[in-house]
């Protein structure tokens, strides 16, 4: 077997039949660990490295498993017949995958090799040299873009978004496939000044380019009593189609390829 095969990492889940995140069908890999603390982050039990107690519906489960990339490849090559008919494959979400960035990187080498395709949902919050190492062994980059006012990201997220903008340069020009995701949030970046400044930003570093609008929702909101934790969202309501069609033209109007969800 070789070596990078044995590269332990976290997860918390793996979901399989995901028609998101990436074409075609996929298995979702959520690795545990973020930098950023978003407010509405719908997987709250992927914040902290450690290993969690969660308590939902009643019962407490343990959040976080200690895995090898030969572990998780087993379980994601058991839809390859799915992945052949859709060009499907395997998407590492979490968290920030790039918080394991050995893991990440073996995982993928794993799966190209294995003759998948691959993607990642990722917010580009780490040091260049870390994408960079991953980006031969990636098919599509799923890059947020939330705000781009450095304070109002600081204020929503825990960390300026410096190094997310620079980042985001650089993989305008050297990812097989970029794609920009804005998480649209009520109270945090829902006019259409704050997303034609998004918009503005990603037509200049990679003009008609693609960007996909997500709208707001609370799927995530019980996790967070059950982690013991408050959910500092909880009076805001997700946007209307009829607010989203409206930024939906403000991204069109840019040159971009911009859709709803993705």
């Amino acid at each position: 077997m070789q070596d990078y095969l044995n590269t332990k990492g976290r997860i918390f889940d793996i979901q399989r039949f995901s028609v998101h995140d990436g074409p075609g069908v996929r298995t979702i890999v959520f690795l545990k660990g973020c930098v950023l603390r978003c407010r509405w982050c719908c997987n709250p039990e992927s914040q902290h490295y450690e290993i969690e107690q969660m308590t939902t519906a009643g019962k407490t489960k343990t959040v976080g498993k200690d895995v090898t990339v030969a572990e998780v490849l087993e379980e994601v090559l058991k839809d390859r017949i799915y992945y052949r008919r859709s060009g499907g494959g395997l998407t590492l979400s979490g968290g920030e995958s790039l918080c394991q960035p050995e893991f990440a990187t073996a995982l993928l080498r794993a799966a190209k090799e294995a003759g998948l395709n691959t993607a990642m949902e990722s917010t580009a919050a780490a040091p260049t040299q870390t994408i960079r190492g991953l980006l031969p062994f990636l098919d599509h980059y799923l890059m947020d873009i939330k705000h781009m006012n450095s304070a109002k990201h600081k204020e929503f997220t825990g960390r300026d978004n410096a190094l997310m903008l620079e980042n985001a340069k650089i993989l305008a020009k050297e990812a097989n496939h970029l794609v920009i995701r804005v998480p649209v949030i009520p109270t945090f970046n829902d006019t259409k000044e704050e997303i034609a400044a998004i918009a503005k930003y990603v037509s200049e570093i990679m003009p008609g380019g693609e960007i996909n609008l997500l709208p707001y929702h609370r799927l995530g909101q019980d996790k967070y009593k059950g982690l013991g934790r408050e959910y500092l969202l909880e009076n805001i309501t997700p946007p209307t189609d009829e607010k989203m069609n409206e930024l939906l033209k403000v991204a069109q109007s840019y040159g971009l390829k911009a859709k709803i969800g993705g």
